[in-house]
């Protein structure tokens, strides 16, 4: 993996600690030590959280090390961006404000009159950006089946210039066979971006599977204790990095150092979480396919899961995240979401509690009435890291109250 120099990182130099090249150490190691070098004055072996906002100048126009302004560069910002980099095989990283802003860096790229494709099944917030934001100022968009990479090819216009997809998606767990839509993206000159929130680096590395870009809602499994909210991403191509280094400091949609500190602080036990989370889920999944008032339940790990051959293949775990459908329509979805005790009702996932949801209504509401509704007997879990008993007692206990 090709690290980019010092030169190339606007705003600052960050320190490389030596645990950088996925070839010389395994995941857990550069979780941990990555981008993070003990002080160089005091020896403390945790990445300061720097709050300054301005930096002293030797001399006029040449400041030390290349820090200036907080909004441009910050050491604990490039200290994060360093190691995710690296979990994720690519060659550059940026952090922003949050996964919608890193988002909307990428879009950025495309110019008015250009043309992407996007998932049938994507998050609802990233289908409200790319419909209300950049539609209006001239981005158009299809939704496609990516579940059959030739559908890039038939649904590519002269103006087609990416693809975005999630994978798993959310909130139906859809799979989509990276390696074969980025031959098939490429194939048609264009670009692939893979939203890996749900995934994680840990248990998949879309880069190395061909796409050229990857992002992160770094507030979910990155961080994962529902403390910060953050966007990350990741490219190996030079000419998009160049764009995201300009966009991420001339709009300044910048995570601050104290949230910086958290996601660093969060991806130190991404391993270990990710492991729990997955067994949890099996536990909650086999629970939920037995159950009689249960209709379907949407998970990659099922061997019936249409996608589980290709998870199986690009993934070296199944996930946290559980959707399922109910017998009985919204009233028995709502009346399940708002029993459970264990499980919190609502938003966002990927943290070390459980939390329930009701998609239609909650996450997804943004895409009602568009070809990315989901259904309304819908429920979606993102199962944490408790004591697997009590996971299990408190979804029997609130699938008995309707």
């Amino acid at each position: 993996m090709s690290r980019r120099t010092r030169s190339e990182v606007p705003g600052g130099e960050p320190l490389p600690s030596g645990f950088e090249n996925p070839d010389d150490y395994g995941f857990e190691t550069r979780a941990v030590r990555a981008g993070q070098p003990h002080d160089p004055r005091t020896g403390g072996v945790v990445t300061p959280i720097n709050l300054t906002t301005t930096f002293a100048q030797e001399t006029v126009g040449e400041p030390r090390f290349g820090y200036e302004y907080a909004r441009t560069g910050n050491p604990t910002r490039h200290a994060y961006e360093e190691c995710l980099a690296s979990l994720e095989g690519a060659a550059h990283g940026f952090a922003f404000a949050s996964g919608l802003a890193g988002e909307d860096a990428v879009l950025r790229y495309l110019e008015p009159g250009d043309h992407l494709l996007i998932g049938d099944d994507a998050y609802g917030g990233t289908f409200r950006l790319i419909d209300r934001i950049h539609g209006p100022a001239g981005i158009g968009h299809t939704a496609v089946d990516l579940t059959n990479p030739k559908a890039v090819s038939a649904a590519w216009e002269p103006r087609t210039r990416m693809v975005w997809m999630e994978t798993p998606t959310n909130p139906l767990l859809t799979v989509f066979d990276i390696a074969a839509v980025a031959e098939a993206t490429h194939g048609c000159g264009g670009l692939l971006v893979v939203d890996n929130t749900f995934a994680t680096p840990y248990l998949q590395t879309p880069i190395d599977l061909g796409a050229d870009a990857v992002v992160h809602s770094a507030t979910k499994y990155l961080g994962g204790h529902s403390d910060v909210v953050s966007g990350f991403v990741a490219t190996g191509r030079d000419d998009l990095a160049e764009h995201l280094g300009f966009v991420q400091n001339a709009v300044g949609a910048v995570p601050g150092p104290f949230d910086c500190y958290l996601v660093l602080r969060g991806i130190k036990s991404l391993a270990v979480r990710m492991d729990r989370h997955c067994q949890n889920a099996e536990t909650i999944v086999d629970v939920l396919a037995a159950h009689p008032r249960v209709g379907r339940v949407y998970y990659p790990g099922l061997a019936n899961h249409p996608g589980h051959e290709v998870a199986s293949r690009q993934m070296s775990g199944f996930g946290g995240m559980v959707s399922f459908s109910l017998q009985g329509g919204r009233e028995a979805a709502e009346k399940v979401a708002v029993s459970t005790v264990v499980f919190t009702l609502a938003e966002s996932l990927g943290a070390v509690e459980s939390l329930i949801e009701h998609p239609g209504a909650m996450t997804h509401a943004s895409v009602v009435g568009s070809p990315l509704e989901v259904s309304d007997n819908l429920l979606r879990l993102s199962v944490g890291i408790e004591s697997i008993e009590d996971l299990v007692a408190d979804l029997e206990q609130a699938l008995a109250a309707f």
